[in-house]
């Protein structure tokens, strides 16, 4: 995927949009540590050269970005991921200095499945991660597994703040274009305290 993120980018420029996202979190965490700002970058490079100021974010970045606002040092996770996949995550997250205490791997090998499962069979899996000393817990480390529904009934069930690889893009998104971040029923990072 990551192979036409540039083409991708050129081509999305052309509809001069305030502000663009890579939305494809394992894309860029498969590349190796810290590699959402070496691609973000380049995008931007890409999206400038047909004369557009678009930032250019990614749900990698913005996840990363977003633990590391909320102060989060430790956190739980899942994700629909292979167990070797969700390790190069785990990895991911880890070299960005935030501690991954539990994660659970849903295993789906078809991502066509991924966007098809149901988000609120999240709150069952959010039951079985352990989150004791978790400052919070990543319900979907994926943007395309479905987690919004399910977000604000987990974190209400484990008095613990929740959040998705989604829902910090959206964030980000947001934060980058000067608007509110508050959605409600969205969880703690979109609560509109940030």
């Amino acid at each position: 995927m990551d192979i036409d993120s540039d083409r991708c980018a050129l081509e999305l420029s052309d509809a001069r949009v305030d502000v663009m996202a890579y939305a494809c979190l394992v894309a860029i965490m498969c590349q190796g540590p810290g590699y959402h700002s070496v691609s973000q970058e380049r995008l931007g490079k890409t999206v400038a050269s047909n004369r557009s100021n678009a930032p250019v974010l990614s749900s990698a970045g913005a996840l990363i970005d977003s633990l590391h606002m909320l102060d989060y040092k430790k956190i739980s996770i899942i994700t629909p991921y292979m167990k070797p996949l969700t390790q190069q995550v785990i990895d991911y997250i880890e070299a960005a200095g935030i501690e991954v205490v539990d994660s659970i791997s849903l295993e789906v090998s078809d991502n066509l499945e991924v966007g098809r499962l149901d988000p609120m069979n999240l709150v069952a899996h959010a039951y079985k991660l352990n989150i004791g000393q978790a400052d919070g817990v990543v319900l979907s480390c994926c943007v395309q597994m479905p987690s919004l529904p399910a977000i604000q009934v987990v974190q209400d069930r484990l008095d613990k703040p929740v959040l998705s690889a989604s829902v910090a893009t959206v964030y980000q998104m947001l934060k980058t274009l000067g608007l509110e971040a508050k959605v409600p029923n969205a969880g703690h990072l979109l609560s509109g305290a940030f």
